[in-house]
């Protein structure tokens, strides 16, 4: 069971790098950071069908959103100076708080039950 996590693992990674490459393609004018959002976005699309397999797609949405918006807010405040108040600072706490209830939810890991 720890493979479909793994693909999942790297959906995440593969579009937070794609996403970013959004950023850095400056409206896909730039070639090499086009290039690299869409081998990301395509990466990340194949993982993540991979991974919802055997992962229940509601719980596998959760750690992607979850973990994709956690990341890219973090990258856009290190590396583009984007500002991140105690507003969007909580919001992302509640992000993460609702993506380990929804993994702690009764069924939502290993999907029902036969």
């Amino acid at each position: 069971m720890i493979k479909p996590y793994l693909y999942l693992a790297v959906a995440i990674f593969s579009e937070v790098l794609a996403t970013t490459a959004l950023k850095a393609s400056e409206g896909m004018t730039k070639l090499l950071p086009s290039l690299a959002l869409m081998a990301g976005y395509g990466l990340a699309f194949w993982c993540l069908s991979i991974a919802v397999k055997s992962i229940p797609v509601g719980l596998a949405y959760a750690l992607w959103s979850g973990f994709g918006i956690v990341m890219i807010a973090s990258i856009g405040w290190y590396f583009y100076g984007q500002t991140l108040n105690m507003t969007a600072c909580l919001g992302i706490v509640l992000i993460l708080i609702g993506s380990v209830c929804v993994v702690l939810s009764d069924g939502a890991v290993m999907g029902p039950q036969d």
